[in-house]
């Protein structure tokens, strides 16, 4: 089960660390750092635009713990992109955290013997599934794994479309939006206190998808293997949008 609780997980090294940097980064001293995080809480800190700007060049993820560098990376370009929800921004965080797992991206959850390869297989189960937890993970996971193929490996997506007739983008945002919007009708995600997030990442969901692109393109990717792969991803996805 994926949960927005990347921002309740960050330790006291994490904190010094985000205050050292807006401190070098800015004119205010460490001082005034504190005092805002007392006033106004961590998120006031999280949201300063040189707190990306600071974990990047020292090093992003191989420098800090990879829940901040995933949590800033996804909250400063959600907010780029009109999506002014740190709820939201925490979920996504944490399912970048929770699919860097081995083998993690193809489970509906950590530690189910089945595995999952392509949206359909998903689809298959839900059809012949009677047991109410199960039929809540695998809608959960149809928008996970969805969302997280189509945010982070677009040009994986487009050259399979172009080399192999393989289904587009839009095919992952419909399946993806589908099972997020299925899974907020669940009690269990009423039960978790997911119902209002799954429903807006349902609504949202080409927003929330092509905000992960931009964090694919900035940071885990910055080079694409073709650049006319990353060209017809950027014609395809204009085509669709219109």
């Amino acid at each position: 089960m994926i949960l927005p609780n990347v921002r309740a997980s960050f330790g006291s090294e994490d904190v010094q660390l985000l205050l050292g940097l807006l401190a070098e980064r800015t004119r205010r001293s460490r001082q005034f750092w504190e005092g805002r995080l007392a006033e106004e809480g961590l998120d006031s800190l999280l949201d300063e635009p040189e707190a990306m700007a600071g974990i990047m060049q020292s090093g992003g993820v191989s420098q800090v713990s990879p829940k901040l560098a995933f949590y800033v990376m996804v909250r400063h370009t959600l907010l780029e992109s009109g999506l002014d929800n740190a709820e939201l921004a925490d979920y996504v965080a944490a399912l970048l955290v929770e699919f860097a797992m081995a083998g993690r991206a193809y489970r509906i959850a950590r530690y189910d013997d089945r595995t999952y390869r392509y949206l359909v297989e998903l689809v298959s189960d839900l059809e012949g599934e009677s047991s109410e937890r199960r039929r809540f993970l695998l809608r959960a996971h149809l928008g996970n794994y969805s969302l997280w193929l189509s945010g982070l490996f677009p040009d994986y997506v487009i050259a399979r479309v172009q080399r192999r007739g393989a289904p587009g983008i839009g095919y992952y945002e419909d399946l993806g939006s589908a099972g997020y919007k299925l899974a907020s009708a669940s009690d269990l995600a009423d039960q978790y206190a997911l119902t209002r997030l799954y429903a807006e990442v349902a609504d949202d969901f080409r927003a929330v998808r092509r905000a992960l692109n931009r964090v694919s393109d900035r940071f885990f990717f910055p080079v694409s293997p073709s650049p006319i792969d990353r060209l017809l991803r950027q014609v395809v996805d204009d085509s669709e949008s219109n």
